[in-house]
């Protein structure tokens, strides 16, 4: 359990005497009333999903990790290990006090975590007093797992919008593209190998080799790493080598990541912004193409993948390089959980 939850740098405002010490130094956004304001989020944090939301006021999605979404509303919305959002922000409230602005954690024992919980204020320029009070619930989905994929399954990406991409607006359709390569990557909970504790995707715990593999690459050094991740987890035990995927320049793959974890994954391609097409419980099949979504799904670099499920991302390997693909919580990422994606222009 960490510390706090800072917003901005900062901690919580004092909310509750008993949770909170006095002399904290707290963030205070200061707004004017019937403005729309935008606000962009991250979790920045090193393993904890967090619930982001402020009191009485509701947040209008636009934006996520450079792909204009779908605008919706919510009054909560969570928010995973290495992810941003931009939402719209209308300050159409009466000033009778100022508003708590929460980030508290999620999938966790909630009632322990209470006195971790980031609170920050919002400040109308006419506020007549101080927040106050109990701070806003988290949403109350104790008995209802699917509650944060079903929110995370409405952020869709908006095909009319403008913006930078290749092809007009409206005009890519990636579900017609034909997938050239198919991963299954599977994390399990962390392992031994060779007395070591270690964390693996599909059987492989990554080493990090001497030399950088962007340098490798770049300068053609032999030995440094092997182009031989497997496309399916592997069935004996688990091992520890440097692994990269062959990506074919100019291919569709499609990744589908597995977590039989018990706490929830969230992974980071640099370099891609993917098309995330599906997510559900239980273990990846064949079948489970029929419930993506091959039209609007967002595109993003950063996504989450629940605990006890998966989630199906699509990459078209247009970027030339060698591209790393990990775990964003930092303890799994640091015991193995990662491997690159290698894509060479032939001509």
């Amino acid at each position: 359990m960490p510390d706090g939850v800072l917003i901005n740098g900062k901690g919580p405002y004092r909310y509750n005497d008993t949770l909170v010490p006095d002399g904290i130094d707290y963030e205070t956004i200061d707004v004017h009333p019937g403005k729309t304001y935008r606000l962009r989020v991250h979790n920045v944090g090193i393993s904890t999903s967090l619930n982001f939301r402020i009191q009485s006021h509701n947040l209008l999605l636009a934006e996520t990790e450079g792909s204009y979404t779908v605008q919706q509303n919510y009054t909560s919305l969570d928010i995973h290990v290495g992810q941003s959002y931009s939402f719209l922000l209308t300050t159409d409230q009466n000033a009778s006090s100022d508003y708590y602005i929460v980030a508290s954690a999620r999938f966790v024992n909630e009632s322990q975590w209470k006195r971790v919980t980031g609170v920050a204020i919002l400040r109308y320029s006419n506020s007549k007093g101080k927040a106050a009070g109990p701070l806003p619930d988290p949403p109350q989905d104790e008995y209802d797992k699917t509650f944060s994929m079903n929110q995370a399954r409405s952020i869709r990406w908006n095909v009319s919008a403008s913006g930078a991409r290749p092809n007009p607006q409206g005009s890519f359709r990636y579900g017609s593209i034909n997938v050239t390569e198919i991963f299954v990557l599977k994390n399990k909970p962390p392992v031994t190998i060779d007395g070591k504790r270690r964390t693996t995707l599909s059987g492989i715990s990554f080493v990090n080799p001497a030399t950088p593999i962007r340098l490798a690459d770049q300068f053609k050094v032999k030995g440094v790493y092997k182009l031989d991740f497997p496309s399916r987890p592997l069935t004996g035990p688990p091992k520890m080598e440097t692994s990269v995927i062959n990506g074919t320049f100019r291919g569709f793959m499609e990744v589908i990541l597995q977590n039989n974890d018990t706490k929830v994954q969230t992974y980071h391609l640099s370099g891609y912004a993917f098309f995330v097409v599906g997510m559900d419980y239980g273990e990846w099949s064949e079948n489970s193409r029929g419930t993506y979504n091959k039209w609007d799904g967002i595109a993003r670099s950063t996504t989450q993948v629940y605990p006890g499920a998966w989630t199906a991302i699509l990459i078209s390997l247009d970027n030339v390089g060698v591209w790393n693909l990990r775990t964003e919580n930092l303890d799994s990422w640091y015991l193995g959980q990662e491997t690159y994606i290698r894509v060479v222009n032939p001509e």
